[in-house]
């Protein structure tokens, strides 16, 4: 047995969970160091000990998110058997987690640090290098389906990526606004009714062939 009155031993993982939900909800400069120590149950020689810097702190964060919250992304475009397929289901993931109540709403790589001071510059870069990175897997997924012929020949690839991860990112922020799951669904609908070749998309600047697709248009799986 332990001696009676030992200090508790640091849980490293537990703090940097509680740091995760600091900065998601508050930002990366908006997030005090007396929040982060509050949350996590630490002095700040603790801090800086344990993880280097609030930086660092961040970034060990921002992975946590990535590995948890924020992986339905890579899943659903790894995941689903066709490239709409793979869409929806990346947008309608997503949106049922910006919305959960039990933690902050949005995307914490979206609404983290979306304005820094020339100090910080370097933290608005690395959250701005991972939404770049979701851009193109979004972009591979596509070029995917253009191969496998699940979009018209001629898509424009590059356009419908950036759409699409437009609209991704603009759901984070629509529900940081108080947006619900209702609302947050039609935006849904309708960015889906722009895929190219489906009824009713005619003139979607990404298709300029007018051909019709033979992907897969049943909805995603929940």
């Amino acid at each position: 047995m332990s001696p009676r009155g030992r200090p508790r031993a640091f849980d490293r993982e537990r703090a940097l969970t509680e740091a995760m939900f600091v900065f998601w909800e508050r930002g990366y400069e908006g997030a005090s160091l007396a929040d982060l120590t509050g949350a996590m149950g630490i002095n700040p020689p603790s801090l800086y000990a344990a993880f280097g810097s609030k930086e660092a702190l961040f970034r060990e964060a921002v992975e946590q998110y990535s590995a948890t919250y924020g992986s339905y992304t890579p899943r659903a475009l790894a995941e689903e058997p066709t490239a709409r397929a793979a869409i929806e289901a990346m947008l309608r993931d997503n949106v049922r987690v910006y919305v959960d109540p039990a933690h902050p709403s949005g995307c914490m790589v979206v609404l983290a640090a979306t304005n820094c001071s020339p100090a910080n510059r370097s933290v608005c870069e690395h959250l701005g290098e991972l939404r770049d990175h979701v851009r193109e897997l979004i972009r591979t997924r596509l070029r995917r389906g253009v191969e496998a012929g699940e979009l018209p020949e001629g898509t424009d690839v590059e356009a419908l990526g950036g759409f699409y991860a437009t609209v991704l990112f603009g759901l984070s922020v629509q529900a940081r606004d108080s947006a619900g799951l209702p609302e947050l669904s039609l935006i849904i609908d309708a960015a889906l009714a722009s895929w190219p070749g489906d009824p009713g998309s005619a003139g979607n600047p990404a298709n300029d062939t007018g051909a019709v697709s033979t992907s897969d248009t049943a909805p995603a799986k929940s």
